[in-house]
């Protein structure tokens, strides 16, 4: 039994059970055993691996295509250059690398980055050592500038709630305990207003997801691009819209039960990208693209082939195995998906279909 399993076991004990959203926030965010507060989780020595880890060229790709926004929208300056989660900082150096040759462009972005790791804001810092940057707790911190934004695997890390449809109403799904270890239950069912609109498309027994921290970031997105211009790319897991669980648990690079090591595991959930659109309200929403036909639009061939030439032997071998992942529907192509969100009446961002 984890540490937080321990206290969270005491907790629900004395004062009842927790919804999903609250189980989640705990074991990621809680300052003494969160997950993401006490360690650094990426790359071969943490629990999983994100495109940036994966190849340069990932970021490289995502740099030129918000410097291409940036230039279709009249080059602004200054403008605000922002990632969701930065990770180790690798996408934001990749990025900042591409771009070196852009005109004018490094010499009008501001770099803003929304951490709320503390371990993880000291690794971004020595990745992007000699570059100036500014780190923030939340969105709305950001000045008031055009905003060009990525948000590459930040979504589906923010907490849910999950209800089962019973009748007209829904069972909340919470965590509770049972024989000493922590366990599934649902509330009594009753009416979820945020959940009117979803009665029409579901029957008994589905289960739908509520991401409403997603949803509070993307409408900040929105209301931004709105205002101020610019344009934010979503890559991440997920659907438009659908029913059923979809929360896991990562410990070790291996999949685990989300009850069996809190603050030891992540916990993610897919992301609903038909939310996020809908609550991204006075920015237009481009179709949502799969990652690997968003990549190769952006050229990723054309530059994993140039990278290719200096190659031989494993390092080759390695290369050729980075940009299949990436990009291969059985594999990272199909699973994420990216959504772009731009002001209306602007261009569409390059990689998407308008």
């Amino acid at each position: 039994m984890t540490p937080l399993a321990d206290r969270l076991i005491r907790r629900i004990g004395a004062t009842g059970p927790v919804g999903i959203a609250e189980y989640m926030t705990e074991c990621l965010f809680d300052p003494e055993h969160g997950y993401y507060a006490t360690r650094d989780p990426l790359g071969a020595r943490g629990d999983f691996i994100t495109a940036p880890e994966v190849s340069q060229v990932f970021g490289e790709c995502l740099g030129l295509a918000l410097a291409q926004a940036w230039l279709d929208r009249g080059a602004p300056s200054p403008f605000a250059l922002t990632e969701l989660g930065p990770g180790r900082g690798t996408l934001m150096a990749d990025m900042l690398r591409a771009t070196r040759a852009v005109p004018g462009f490094r010499d009008a972005m501001q770099v803003h980055l929304i951490e709320a790791s503390t371990p993880l804001k000291a690794v971004q810092a020595e990745t992007l050592s000699g570059i100036s940057a500014t780190w923030h707790e939340s969105l709305a911190d950001l000045p008031d500038l055009p905003l060009f934004l990525v948000a590459n695997e930040f979504f589906d890390a923010l907490p849910i709630r999950q209800f089962l449809r019973d009748g007209d109403g829904w069972r909340e799904r919470v965590v509770g305990v049972q024989n000493n270890a922590l366990a599934f239950g649902l509330t009594e069912a009753a009416p979820v207003a945020a959940l009117n609109d979803r009665v029409e498309e579901t029957r008994e027994g589905d289960l739908v997801e509520l991401g409403l921290p997603a949803q509070s970031i993307a409408t900040e997105i929105g209301r931004r691009i709105a205002t101020s211009g610019g344009v934010a790319l979503i890559i991440d897991y997920g659907t438009w819209g659908g029913t059923g669980d979809t929360l896991q648990a990562v410990q070790g690079h291996q999949k685990t039960g989300p009850l069996e090591a809190p603050g030891e595991a992540d916990l993610t959930a897919h992301v609903d990208f038909a939310a996020l659109a809908a609550a991204a309200t006075g920015a237009d929403t481009a179709p949502l693209t799969p990652q690997g036909v968003f990549l190769e639009r952006l050229g990723i061939t054309a530059r994993a082939q140039t990278l290719a030439r200096s190659l031989s032997g494993p390092a080759l071998e390695a290369h050729i195995a980075a940009h299949r992942r990436l990009t291969h529907p059985d594999e990272m192509g199909s699973l994420f998906q990216a959504l772009a969100l731009h002001a209306p009446g602007t261009p569409t961002p390059p990689g998407v279909v308008a």
